[in-house]
C-alpha cells in the first residue's frame, strides 16, 4: 500500500502557519470524503431497499401461485397440471424467496452497517474534534485568553519583578497552552486514523455485497464461484493488512500521545530556564513566534505577534492565515545586536550593511533571544552559501569558544606573496614583499599576558564627543579633533580611505612577530562571541605617509590618530580576508613605552590596507633619498595632481581628495 500522509504530533505545539496550511488540507479531505460517504450511503440503502422488494415481491408471487387452486373458475377443469406445476414454481419461489432473504440479511450487515458506522462513529468523531479544536484555537474567547496572557507576559516588567504576579501570568499562557495543545493532539490522531479507515470504508461493504451475492448465487447456480474466491481471497487480504497497520499505527500514536502529554511543564512554560539555558550558537536557520515593533505615531508603538523564519538569507513574516510568507528582511551584511528597551525584555535590532536601524524584536524568552541573534549573525556571513554550512558553523563557534585555553594556531604561517608582514622581516624585490621564513611560534603567554582587557569602544561616539566639548576645548588623548580638515594630509604624497569596523583592542607584549596580531585577534573575536557583544563603531580609515587616521564618516571628525612610524606590525587574517590588525608603539608617561594591538573588519580585502600602510612606510624611508623617491614615484601610477592611486584596476580621473578617494575602495 501507497504512504499514508499524516500529521505531525510533535509540531501540534507550535501551531506555526505551515501546520495549519497542512491541517487545511486534512480538514478539506475530510469534508469530501463525508459529503462523498453520504452519496454512497443512498446508493447503497437503495440496493437494500430494492432487494428487500425483491423478497416482498417473491414471497407475493409464491402466495399468488399458490392462490390459484383456490381460485373458482367457470372453466377450471383440466388445472390440475397447471396447479401442479403452479405449486412447483411456488416452491422454487419460496427457495428463491429464502435466499433473497438471506441477500437482504447480508446487505444489511456488510454493506450497509459499515458504511454507517463509519459515517455516524468516524466521521462525527472527527467533525466533533474539529469543533472543539475550533473551541480551544479559533474561538474569539480562546484566542482572546491566549493572547491576553501572553500580553500580560510580554508586558511584565525587566525592573522590580514581582515573582507571584509572573507565576500567575507563566501559569495562565501555560494552561492556555496545554488547553490548545490536548485538542490538537487529539484532532491530528482523529485525522491520520481517517486516512487509514476511509480506505477500510470504502472496500469493506462492496466485499460484503459481493460476499453476498456469490453466496446467493452459489446456493441459486454456483456461478462466478471460482473466478470470484481468489479476488474477495485476496481483498480480504487487504482489508486484514490495513487492520493490522491501522492498530500499530494507532498504537504509536497512542505511545507518542502520551509521550508527549508527559512531558515537563517547561515546554508549556516560556524562559524556564533562566539561569542557564542550552543556548545553539550554530543554527544557520530559525522560526518561531516574535513580537514585532511598529511604529504608529512620533512617539507610539505597537507590538504585533506573528511568525518568523529564516530562508536562505532573507527573513521572512507570515501572519495566520496566510498561505505563503513575505519578505520582511535582507540578512546578508547585516548586523544584529540585544536592544535595551524600557518596556520589553529579550529584544534585539537587525541594522542593515549601510548602518540604517532596521527592525526591533522581541523573543519569548533568553534563550529564544539569543539563538536568533546567533542565526541571524550566522546568516549575515552567508555561511548558508558554503557546501556544508553546519561544519562551517560549529567551526566557527568552537574556535571563538576554545579562545579561552591560549593556543597560537589562529595563524601558524604566512603565505610568501602576503605584503603585509613587518618590514624588519621584509625587503623589496621586483616591487613585491619577501617576507623571511618564520623560525618559530611562540607561545600565547609570550605575546599577551593572561588576562589582559579588552576594549571594544576605541573612543566616544563623535556627536557625544562634540557635545561633551561644546563651549570649550580640551585635549583629547586619542587625537579627536574637531577640525574636519587634515593639512598634513594636503602635502601627503599618500592618500587611501577605506571603511571599517572597530572590533577591539588590547595590551600586548611584543611586536617582533605578526603572531602577537593573529592572537590578540583571535582572543577579540573570542570574547565578542562569549559575551554577545555584537555592536561594531564603522569608520573611516585614512591612510596617509605620515598617519593612519580613524575618522566619524557622519561628522569627518579625528576619533583616533597614530604617527606611521609607530606602527611596528601590522598583518591580515589567513582565513577570513576582511580581518586586520596592527601594532603600535606609544611613549608613556613614566618614560617607558607601551605596545597595543588594534583589531579591525574591512569592507575591502585586509590585504589591501597592509599594502597602503607598507607603501606609507616606505615613503618616508625613500623621502630621504630624493633618487629613491624619484624611482618609486615611477613605479606606481599617479593622479592627475600627482597623488598615488592605491588597490584600483581603472585609471582614477578624480583629484585623489578624501571625499572622492572614498569611492574608491572595494565593497566586501
Amino acid at each position: 500500500m501507497p504512504a499514508v500522509d499524516k500529521l505531525l504530533l510533535e509540531e501540534a505545539l507550535q501551531d506555526s502557519p505551515q501546520t495549519r496550511s497542512l491541517l487545511s488540507v486534512f480538514e478539506e479531505d475530510a469534508g469530501t470524503l463525508t459529503d462523498y460517504t453520504n452519496q454512497l450511503l443512498q446508493a447503497m440503502q437503495r440496493v437494500y431497499g430494492a432487494q428487500n422488494e425483491m423478497c416482498l415481491a417473491t414471497q407475493q408471487l409464491s402466495k399468488q401461485l399458490l392462490a390459484y387452486e383456490k381460485q373458482n373458475f367457470a372453466l377450471g377443469k383440466g388445472d390440475e397440471e397447471v396447479i401442479s406445476t403452479l405449486h412447483y414454481f411456488s416452491k422454487v419461489v419460496d427457495e428463491l424467496n429464502v435466499l433473497h432473504t438471506e441477500l437482504a440479511k447480508q446487505l444489511a450487515d456488510t454493506m450497509v452497517l459499515p458504511i454507517i458506522q463509519f459515517r455516524e462513529k468516524d466521521l462525527t468523531e472527527v467533525s466533533t474534534l474539529k469543533d472543539l479544536f475550533g473551541l480551544a484555537s479559533n474561538d474569539v474567547s480562546s484566542l482572546l485568553e491566549h493572547d491576553l496572557s501572553m500580553a500580560k507576559y510580554s508586558r511584565l516588567p525587566k525592573k522590580k519583578e514581582n515573582e507571584k504576579v509572573k507565576t500567575e501570568v507563566v501559569k495562565e499562557v501555560a494552561a492556555a497552552r496545554r488547553k490548545q495543545h490536548l485538542s490538537s493532539l487529539q484532532y491530528y490522531c482523529a485525522l491520520n486514523a481517517l486516512q487509514y479507515r476511509k480506505r477500510m470504508a470504502m472496500v469493506e461493504p462492496m466485499m460484503g455485497f459481493a460476499h453476498g451475492q456469490i453466496n446467493f448465487f452459489k446456493k441459486g447456480a454456483e456461478m462466478f464461484s471460482q473466478s470470484m474466491d481468489s479476488f474477495l481471497s485476496s481483498v480480504a487480504d487487504m482489508v486484514q493488512s490495513i487492520q493490522v497497520e491501522l492498530e500499530g499505527e494507532a498504537e504509536k500514536m497512542r505511545v507518542s500521545q502520551q509521550e508527549l502529554l508527559s512531558a515537563e511543564e517547561s515546554v508549556y512554560t516560556p524562559d524556564c530556564d533562566v539561569a542557564a539555558p542550552q543556548i545553539n550558537r550554530n543554527l544557520i536557520q530559525k522560526a518561531g513566534y516574535l513580537n514585532l515593533r511598529n511604529k504608529t505615531g512620533l512617539v507610539s508603538t505597537t507590538w504585533e505577534r506573528l511568525y518568523f523564519f529564516t530562508q536562505g538569507g532573507n527573513l521572512m513574516c507570515q501572519p495566520r492565515g496566510a498561505v505563503a510568507g513575505g519578505l520582511i528582511q535582507d540578512l546578508d551584511n547585516c548586523s544584529v545586536m540585544a536592544l535595551d528597551c524600557e518596556d520589553r525584555r529579550y529584544c534585539f535590532q537587525i541594522t542593515t550593511p549601510t548602518g540604517k536601524s532596521g527592525i526591533i524584536l522581541q523573543a519569548e524568552s533568553r534563550k529564544e533571544n539569543e539563538e536568533w541573534i546567533c542565526a541571524i549573525n550566522n546568516i549575515s556571513r552567508q555561511i548558508y552559501l558554503t557546501d556544508n554550512p553546519e561544519a562551517v558553523a560549529i567551526k566557527l563557534n568552537q574556535t571563538a569558544l576554545q579562545a579561552v585555553t591560549p593556543i597560537t594556531s589562529f595563524g601558524k604561517k604566512q603565505e610568501s606573496s602576503c605584503p603585509s608582514q613587518s618590514l624588519k622581516n621584509s625587503e623589496m624585490e621586483n616591487d613585491k614583499i619577501v617576507p623571511t621564513a618564520t623560525v618559530s611560534i611562540p607561545e600565547a603567554e609570550e605575546l599577551i599576558a593572561p588576562g589582559t582587557p579588552i576594549q571594544f569602544d576605541i573612543v566616544l561616539p563623535a556627536t557625544e564627543f562634540l557635545d561633551q566639548n561644546r563651549g570649550s576645548r580640551r585635549i583629547n588623548p586619542f587625537g579627536e579633533t574637531e577640525d574636519d580638515t587634515f593639512p598634513e594630509a594636503e602635502d601627503s604624497l599618500l592618500q587611501q580611505m577605506f571603511i571599517v569596523r572597530f572590533l577591539g583592542s588590547m595590551a600586548v607584549k611584543t611586536d617582533n612577530t605578526t603572531e602577537v596580531i593573529y592572537e590578540a585577534m583571535r582572543q577579540v573575536l573570542a570574547a565578542r562571541a562569549i559575551h554577545n557583544i555584537f555592536r561594531m563603531t564603522e569608520s573611516h580609515l585614512m591612510v596617509t605617509s605620515q598617519t593612519l587616521r580613524l575618522i566619524d564618516p557622519q561628522t569627518q571628525v579625528s576619533r583616533a590618530n597614530f604617527e606611521l612610524t609607530s606602527v611596528t606590525q601590522f598583518a591580515a587574517h589567513q582565513e577570513n580576508k576582511r580581518l586586520v590588525g596592527f601594532v603600535v608603539r606609544m611613549p608613556e608617561s613614566t618614560g617607558g613605552e607601551s605596545l597595543s594591538t588594534y583589531v579591525f573588519e574591512s569592507n575591502s580585502e585586509g590585504e589591501k590596507i597592509c599594502y597602503a600602510i607598507n607603501l606609507g612606510k616606505e615613503i618616508i624611508e625613500v623621502q630621504k633619498d630624493p633618487e629613491a623617491l624619484a624611482q618609486l614615484m615611477l613605479s606606481i601610477p599617479l593622479t592627475n595632481d600627482g597623488k598615488y592611486v592605491l588597490l584600483n584596476d581603472q585609471p582614477d580621473d578624480n583629484d585623489g581628495s578624501p571625499s572622492e578617494n572614498r569611492g574608491a575602495e572595494s565593497e566586501a
